[in-house]
């Protein structure tokens, strides 16, 4: 029962957090677009920031429940008295999503915190220049994502 409850929030996390990436890039950015870039810098600003705090509950939920559920496969196949292998899927699944964890981090304390520097100095350009930045690294986070999705459930 703990081990179900846990890879449902592994699950609703993951979803939380790959969901969150795609409407950011794929539907909020393009809508903002159209604003003028003071409005544009403040919305995405606040917009992120939100996200951010989501992605970062998200990504502790992740990297628990994750680490839970491996050490658990491992405890129950050493009590049985047989060696514990992790699958590669398990072990691709877990260094890609640490390097999701660290490209997060970069995006939230490092870029984000240059965001919000901008915003309050209304330094509109240099805001503009650090959301392109988020936005690359989003990407390549989004990628990432949806191949540790991919991976696993095609190598399954």
């Amino acid at each position: 029962m703990i081990y179900a409850a846990l890879k449902l929030a592994h699950l609703l996390a993951i979803i939380v957090w790959i969901g969150g990436m795609v409407f950011a890039h794929f539907f909020l950015r393009p809508a903002t677009l159209a604003l003028e870039l003071p409005v544009r810098v403040r919305l995405m600003h606040d917009a992120l920031g939100r996200f951010f705090k989501a992605v970062l509950v998200a990504a502790v939920i992740v990297l628990a429940s994750g680490l839970w559920m491996i050490g658990r496969v491992a405890k129950e196949s050493v009590q049985a008295g047989l060696g514990f292998n992790m699958p590669l899927n398990w072990t691709i699944m877990a260094a890609l999503g640490i390097l999701m964890i660290a490209i997060f981090g970069h995006i939230r304390f490092s870029l984000f915190k240059r965001l919000g520097k901008a915003v309050a100095a209304s330094d509109w350009a240099a805001g503009g220049t650090v959301l392109a930045s988020i936005r690359t690294w989003v990407s390549i986070n989004l990628a990432i994502g949806v191949a540790i999705v991919a991976i696993t459930l095609l190598m399954y």
